[in-house]
């Protein structure tokens, strides 16, 4: 599922691609996609519109068009962007969405793929978008997230580090793959109740989250299975995990084995002997 650094990735590359341009036609191959809202009231929505800006908040995609609404995408499992020359707007194996836009440069054909069937897209007007902004918490490259604002968010949670951490409405955009790496790095063990971490703890998982967070950024994401990037070129970032995915493997800081175990339906990745 695209995190923080995959959605990112997405939002810089469809902004590079398509901002400045105008959606002159769009096909709905799969009516889910953009529900609740009709494939009719979509395609009036977007039609003519011109792209400003394409932004990323938590693992949303949001685009800014020209009438002051906002185009947002929500990526979910396997959702995914691909930018290509004009073409025609035809069905294809897993495409949900597909738009030709023009622009000075000359257009391209922007298509969403999912194979699961699980993103969704939204109209949304400056209210609704205030809305859903609103539920979402706080951005971990920002300036508002401080080793303060870390403590408020885990103090008096006695759930697991990692659960918290993946709470959306407390850290906005941070994943299972980057909440692991970040304990990791940090020498926390993420089974530990939230509310028992202390003012050493906190600061060095302040620190890992964004160490971690702007690596995986700078290394365009981690491509384990379905992620590519708009160009369809995949995340590096995978080449740089110490324990996500790596049950059994040996813990490259201490010589321990990985460990894994299950925490709310999803796997936690740790080592035993340096995560405490």
């Amino acid at each position: 599922m695209p995190e923080l650094p995959e959605a990112e990735t997405i939002a810089r590359g469809l902004h590079t691609a398509i901002a400045g341009r105008r959606i002159r036609r769009l096909r709905i191959h799969r009516q889910e996609a953009v529900e609740p809202m009709s494939p009719a009231a979509f395609r009036r929505a977007l039609t003519g519109r011109r792209v400003e800006s394409v932004a990323r908040r938590a693992k949303w995609i949001a685009a800014n068009l020209d009438d002051g609404t906002r185009w947002v995408t929500q990526l979910r499992m396997t959702g995914r962007f691909t930018w290509n020359p004009p073409s025609a707007l035809r069905d294809a194996p897993h495409l949900s969405v597909s738009l030709l836009l023009d622009g000075s440069q000359g257009g391209g054909v922007l298509r969403f793929y999912d194979v699961r069937r699980f993103g969704r897209m939204w109209i949304l007007d400056p209210v609704a978008w205030s809305a859903l902004d609103a539920r979402l918490g706080v951005e971990p490259l920002s300036e508002e997230f401080t080793r303060r604002s870390l403590a408020g968010l885990l103090d008096g949670s006695r759930a697991p580090l990692r659960n918290v951490l993946l709470d959306q409405e407390r850290v906005a955009g941070l994943g299972n793959i980057y909440a692991n790496e970040a304990c990791y790095l940090a020498r926390l063990d993420p089974r530990r109740p939230a509310n028992s971490l202390d003012e050493s703890d906190v600061s060095r998982l302040h620190r890992a989250i964004r160490t971690v967070l702007r690596s995986a950024v700078e290394r365009r994401g981690t491509s384990l299975s379905d992620y590519r990037d708009v160009l369809g070129g995949e995340g590096r970032f995978q080449a740089d995990l110490k324990v996500y995915g790596r049950s059994g493997a040996v813990c490259p800081r201490c010589g321990g084995q990985v460990a894994r175990t299950v925490l709310a339906g999803r796997s936690v990745f740790f080592c035993p002997g340096c995560q405490r």
